[in-house]
């Protein structure tokens, strides 16, 4: 049985963890690609020893340190590309494996970039987790350590959500956590159906 391959993705403070535990707790599989850079940056990881060569003050302890990471990518223009070009086809080969072992009928592939790496290709339907702008910036800057000029820069790196709406195959705006979840259930039952 073929497992239906549906995309989560969403601009920064959407709701897009919460919504991905709430596919979990009804028992779907989940893959994560922050989770999965994760285990890359981890000591022993596929990614450590290439990333080391182009940023060694990231390596701390054998495994890459996200904090220096983010420091370098944002003091060289060309540092983002460099560290991409080496970190997306592994991320893409722990995506590749983790379908190729899926036994649901149905499997949700969390990815911040869907649409902006074009990954939606690769799957069946995707679901877009969006908010107003103001809830969004709320909920961002609720969390410790942003700045605006942080929340600037990682959304100037996103596809508006627009554009990302004009693509997307479903849409759930994430006011409450109920009704997240009544979307949530209604979508697989759909998927399923």
């Amino acid at each position: 049985m073929k497992s239906f391959r549906l995309g989560l993705t969403g601009s920064i403070g959407m709701g897009k963890s919460t919504t991905a535990g709430l596919f979990r707790d009804e028992g779907i599989p989940v893959w994560d690609a922050d989770a999965a850079v994760h285990r890359l940056y981890a000591k022993g990881g596929a990614a450590v020893s290439r990333v080391a060569k182009l940023c060694p003050d990231a390596l701390v302890d054998g495994a890459i340190d996200r904090v220096v990471l983010r420091h370098w990518i944002a003091g060289d223009g060309s540092a983002l590309a460099k560290l991409e070009a080496i970190v997306h086809p592994l991320v893409a080969r722990d995506r590749a494996a983790f379908a190729a072992e899926a036994t649901s009928d149905i499997t949700l592939f969390d990815i911040p970039l869907l649409f902006e790496k074009g990954t939606e290709a690769e799957l069946d339907a995707t679901l877009l987790v969006t908010a107003p702008p103001e809830v969004q910036r709320a909920r961002v800057l609720s969390r410790p350590g942003m700045t605006e000029a942080q929340f600037r820069l990682i959304l100037s790196r996103q596809m508006p959500d627009a554009k990302k709406r004009a693509r997307a195959t479903h849409i759930v705006e994430t006011l409450t956590l109920d009704q997240t979840r009544a979307y949530v259930r209604a979508l697989i039952a759909h998927l399923r159906g």
